[in-house]
């Protein structure tokens, strides 16, 4: 049986990959069981372990504290991804990494396709793109996947959430709620991407190694999705759009950050639905609101 090792198993997209694989060997590593900037330590304990596939979903990925800490997000997301690719590479694993839409500087009127020029903005993303390169460079088998606007039931590690959750609990406080919405993005859920990692595992090798962009099917503001999850949850919100100026972000955000799957369909790979779906049945798993 072949062995699968989950590099941030308790975050949001750790966790619905590890419900979403079948017929494999998991092991689910977190921060208290390896620190992935500790290259010898994970030398050690991945050695041993031996995987057939290393799936690292760990980052550093508070966006607006990147902007002080550089040291930290280029630790994580560059560095410690160098080390991993080559003990990947040493020990014969194929190597999932996960990227970011922030490579992109938002200029874009039609959706980013893997070949498009990065240009990322902020140091969040400039670390993302570094990390991208040495997956890529230093392990042959490699599937590096960007995506954006992620949410799960188990909710990002060290964010205490993500936006759905953010959403709900303003709307349920009764007071007005303003959201960016000069900023397009596609909400991805992470069990649809967990599952649609899973089946890559499934056909490692079939599917050629190399770049892909997976996230949910369609485009929104930040402001259309809170907008859609009061909606959905039946909340009565005082909602207003704000700009990106108005948010008053540390961070320079793209504009436009939707991906282009048309990569992952041709390698006969199945789209994921679109995102308003995915959106109602988190919403439903979370018990925020009943499906009729």
């Amino acid at each position: 049986m072949r062995h699968v090792v989950i590099l941030g198993a308790n975050g949001q997209l750790g966790t619905d990959l590890r419900g979403a694989l079948r017929g494999v060997r998991v092991t689910g590593l977190t921060h208290a069981d390896l620190d992935v900037c500790d290259t010898a330590s994970a030398r050690e304990v991945l050695g041993q372990l031996r995987p057939d596939v290393l799936i690292n979903t760990t980052a550093f990925h508070k966006v607006d504290v990147c902007e002080d800490e550089p040291a930290m997000s280029f630790a994580v997301n560059a560095s410690a991804v160098y080390g991993l690719a080559l003990l990947a590479r040493d020990l014969g694993s194929t190597f999932i990494h996960f990227s970011s839409d922030y490579v992109f500087d938002g200029r874009a009127r039609l959706p980013y396709l893997e070949e498009a020029l990065p240009r990322p903005l902020n140091v969040y993303g400039v670390s993302k793109l570094a990390g991208e390169y040495l997956a890529r460079r230093f392990c042959p088998r490699h599937y590096v996947i960007r995506t954006t606007g992620l949410y799960g039931v188990a909710g990002a590690s060290g964010k205490g959430g993500n936006f759905v959750e953010t959403m709900v609990r303003l709307g349920r406080s009764g007071n007005p709620v303003r959201v960016v919405a000069d900023q397009v993005i596609t909400p991805t859920a992470t069990a649809d991407l967990a599952v649609a990692t899973a089946t890559l595992i499934e056909q490692d090798g079939q599917v050629p190694y190399g770049l892909y962009h997976i996230t949910s099917a369609g485009q929104c503001s930040w402001y259309e999705f809170a907008d859609t999850i009061f909606e959905l949850c039946g909340m009565p919100v005082d909602l207003s759009p704000i700009t990106t100026a108005e948010s008053g972000a540390k961070a320079t955000r793209p504009a436009f950050s939707v991906l282009d799957h048309s990569r992952w369909v041709q390698a006969g790979m199945r789209e994921l639905r679109p995102w308003r779906e995915a959106l109602r049945d988190y919403l439903h798993a979370k018990g925020h609101f009943s499906v009729a």
